[in-house]
């Protein structure tokens, strides 16, 4: 039986060489977010809202032609965390 992730980290690359991280609590949400927001508004230079899960006060933005690429990790919590070892 296949495990289900219990949240998703997305890794921006953003094109002068900066990475940013933010986390999505379901493939859905992140899916709602990139075809909602990302997509439409890929060639545009105006900011964009990018949501950031559990950190009250704090947001971010970028600007969608700016993003050069994406990476979709899912996230188990019962596996072993490598950053502990």
């Amino acid at each position: 039986m296949p495990r289900k992730p219990d949240e998703y980290i997305v890794h921006i690359l953003i094109s002068n060489g900066h990475r940013e991280e933010v986390r999505f609590p379901s493939i859905q949400d992140f899916q709602k977010w990139y075809s909602g927001e990302l997509v439409p508004k890929a060639d545009s230079k105006d900011f964009i809202n990018v949501p950031i899960k559990n950190i009250q006060g704090e947001y971010m933005v970028v600007r969608p032609s700016s993003v050069v690429g994406l990476r979709v990790e899912p996230v188990f919590f019962g596996s072993v965390d490598r950053n502990d070892i």
